[in-house]
């Protein structure tokens, strides 16, 4: 189970992390590379859809959350040590399974600067 923005606000959260920030993006993004589509809606971020409310938004926001992460959408990587895991944030969800219980994780992460959505 992960923990959402609103979930860490409730229990850890600075006074000033509460302020209400809103964006705007596309929901089907075009890889500008490979030239596939790509939804771009996720658990963590995304509250409804431009033009609905999020009660009218929440049908299809919950069948696109729980589609995105079935078994034959997904591939499980088996971390060993000197392993190295990277992949394209524009076209893959990335999903962590906290399934290292009493171990501790180390990341380093690299954000390359992107493109603008289209």
């Amino acid at each position: 189970m992960t923990k959402t923005r609103e979930d860490r606000l409730k229990d850890s959260a600075r006074d000033d992390a509460r302020n209400l920030y809103e964006a705007e993006h596309p929901v089907v993004r075009t890889h500008p590379e490979t030239g596939r589509r790509a939804l771009y809606v996720n658990v963590g971020h995304t509250t409804r859809f431009a033009g609905m409310t999020e009660e009218e938004s929440a049908p299809l926001l919950h069948f696109l959350y729980h589609h995105q992460v079935r078994p034959e959408f997904t591939c499980r990587f088996s971390w060993e040590p000197g392993s190295i895991a990277f992949w394209d944030n524009r076209c893959v969800l990335h999903n962590p399974v906290n399934d290292y219980h009493g171990h501790r994780r180390v990341m380093h992460r690299v954000t390359l600067a992107g493109d603008r959505p289209r």
